[in-house]
């Protein structure tokens, strides 16, 4: 693990977040895919199931979005702007057979507060050990999803949209074609 747990589970869900949409889908198109979302990516404590909780989830995204395509100044400027007007006080806590995390905001306050919070805490830590490069944009020529590397020698290149298996099947192809020329 390169980073601490929440870090790690953090990051993996705000790209997951920020990829639920793009100019062409709506990866949240209802309450009933923003709950399969929650569940998805381990998510606890209040969760309301209301179009109003929904619409605040979605604002969300462009935001979280940015940070991918920004520099260190900004990245800081977005994460402290959503922990400032989120009120984090960070605390270490444990529930769920999970080990001591750290939670910025209480269990009941409105999820898309928790979530921009999670979101900024696990991108503080990229931050302060300077690891920023590990946000990066999918590498397929038609993709704009993003992707968080943790892998240690950091060679992740395509999210988890099925890409790779794309771009594997491309090069195979053009290998095939250029062998029968």
């Amino acid at each position: 693990m390169l980073f601490a747990h929440d870090t790690e589970c953090g990051l993996v869900a705000t790209a997951a977040l920020v990829n639920t949409t793009g100019p062409d889908r709506e990866g949240l198109p209802d309450v009933t895919a923003l709950d399969e979302f929650f569940t998805a990516y381990g998510w606890t404590g209040r969760h309301e199931h209301t179009e109003a909780e929904l619409r605040e989830v979605r604002a969300l995204r462009p935001r979280l979005r940015r940070i991918w395509h920004a520099d260190t100044d900004e990245v800081v400027a977005v994460v402290n702007g959503l922990l400032r007007e989120s009120h984090a006080l960070p605390q270490l806590v444990r529930h769920d057979d999970e080990p001591y995390h750290l939670h910025a905001v209480p269990r009941d306050a409105p999820l898309a507060t928790r979530m921009a919070v999670e979101a900024a805490m696990a991108l503080a830590d990229l931050v302060r050990m300077d690891e920023l490069s590990r946000l990066r944009l999918c590498d397929h020529p038609d993709c704009e999803n993003v992707l968080v590397d943790l892998s240690k020698n950091r060679s992740r290149r395509f999210c988890d949209a099925g890409c790779g298996n794309r771009a594997a099947v491309s090069a195979y192809r053009a290998r095939k074609a250029a062998a029968h020329s």
